[in-house]
């Protein structure tokens, strides 16, 4: 449904048009002259406005004119007698989208303004593409084959082809977004946008902007109208990143958009309907966040429809390695250096260690080895995993080098020390330090018991980078 004003100073054309449109699903306003309906057009927002050329008082190039200038988006079709081809034809080159000349048969009419809708979709979606480069996400491009990932591509699946909310659930760097992505290019909105916003990123005024548009001078800064995302996502995906810290405020808004599909731009009065799929996604515990009063309770339960829950990196070991090739090839192509992998050694430490960061953190671990590394193999030193501090540049001491002082040292603090760093180098899990240590984890654990090794009392997770 689109909103339309129809401004003729002939009563019965006016009338007509404003029937037939009407009959068409559009919500039209009448302006039985140029001076009303340029006050229609300071009193509100309109997709589309039918103006006749030549009427008393204001005229349709006024008409334009006020349209061109408070509405940009807005498409202005003109109405003209033969004699005023010419005019029309003028108009069009300061903005007009299209003129009819009188006589004319409604049907005309109708077919005009729909393909004037249809190019105002067109530049919303021009508008993402400008801000937002559309990635193309299908099952193939997500590395693993790992029970745990496959179980989630398995609900992917079966989700993907209806409309229901889904709930993404998983600690930061789990692939969140790719999942979101996933269910939306193999949906039956595929052809549409898939509209990405982090609700952390933006603080509450500014996010309210984004989700929901706003109306030029509705806020200190507001110079001009603003199509928020939810009108961008018409048809297609809305994918909401870290909701959990949207404030109470949106979540109300949020919460009326997916119950009503309906929702008025910052500083507007005009209701605007949309088709809009929502998924959203949180590293957050949302149940606990209901019961302290932090998130809406209603909300949840909207969002609650379908929960997909991402599997940590440590829950997959598996696909450590495939996951790390991938972004060894597209590093040494992006850094124009022959890199032909990861020697021996290095594949032990990537699955020997813990991913407290998951899948973002190996990502940033072998950029960084692509490089540092010097030869055609990434090598552990160039991982710098379970790093103790040594300096940049310098030779790194690896656990595997003991080094006696000449003071001489005991045994047991040897191996006091090689403990430590073997759960270091695993973020502090013993069966994972274990395993460095060629010891089982019994054995493990009665060491830390009989050398006094004091661990962490809270082990650093991934939800705590936010």
């Amino acid at each position: 449904m689109a909103r339309i004003l129809v401004a003729d100073d002939h009563d019965a054309l006016r009338r007509g048009l404003s029937l037939a449109l009407t009959a068409a699903g559009h919500d039209v306003e009448e302006a039985p002259n140029g001076n009303a309906a340029i006050e229609r057009l300071h009193e509100g927002y309109f997709d589309v406005v039918v103006s006749d050329l030549r009427m008393g008082g204001s005229d349709g190039m006024d008409v334009l004119r006020t349209t061109r200038s408070m509405h940009p988006a807005t498409s202005v079709i003109l109405m003209t007698a033969f004699g005023s081809v010419s005019t029309a034809v003028e108009a069009m080159k300061h903005g007009a989208f299209d003129y009819v000349q009188k006589p004319f048969e409604i049907e005309e009419m109708e077919v005009k303004v729909e393909k004037a809708l249809e190019l105002k979709r067109l530049r919303h979606e021009l508008e993402y593409l400008r801000t937002e480069q559309q990635e193309t996400y299908d099952f193939e491009r997500i590395i693993g084959s790992s029970d745990a990932l496959q179980r989630v591509l398995g609900i992917v699946r079966k989700v993907a082809k209806s409309n229901s909310t889904v709930l993404v659930r998983g600690e930061t760097g789990t692939g969140k977004e790719l999942i979101a992505g996933a269910i939306h290019h193999n949906s039956l909105r595929a052809s549409r946008n898939f509209v990405k916003v982090n609700c952390a990123a933006l603080q509450e005024n500014l996010l309210e902007s984004e989700l929901f548009g706003h109306e030029k001078g509705a806020f200190t800064g507001a110079d001009r109208q603003r199509i928020g995302r939810f009108e961008q996502a018409d048809g297609g995906t809305l994918f909401l990143d870290e909701i959990g810290d949207m404030s109470p405020n949106t979540q109300a808004k949020i919460l009326r958009v997916l119950q009503e599909h309906e929702f008025e731009r910052l500083g507007g009065t005009r209701t605007l309907k949309v088709d809009v799929r929502l998924i959203a996604a949180t590293n957050r515990d949302l149940s606990k966040m209901v019961a302290t009063g932090q998130f809406r309770e209603d909300l949840y339960y909207r969002l609650h429809v379908v929960t997909v829950e991402t599997p940590a990196l440590r829950d997959r070991k598996e696909d450590v390695l495939p996951l790390a090739m991938y972004f060894v090839r597209r590093f040494s192509s992006e850094l124009k250096k022959k890199l032909d992998g990861l020697d021996t050694d290095a594949q032990k430490l990537l699955v020997r260690y813990n991913w407290p960061g998951n899948i973002r953190e190996l990502e940033n671990a072998i950029e960084r080895a692509a490089l540092l590394a010097e030869g055609q193999l990434i090598t552990p030193d160039d991982l710098r995993l379970g790093d103790t501090g040594s300096t940049p540049g310098s030779p790194r001491e690896t656990s595997t080098v003991v080094r006696i002082p000449p003071t001489g040292i005991a045994l047991e603090e040897i191996e006091r020390q090689a403990l430590v760093e073997a759960l270091r180098m695993s973020n502090w899990v013993q069966k994972d330090a274990a395993d460095l240590l060629s010891i089982s984890p019994r054995v493990m654990n009665y060491k830390i018991k009989t050398l006094a090794i004091e661990l962490p009392r809270r082990r650093i997770t991934a939800a705590d980078g936010g």
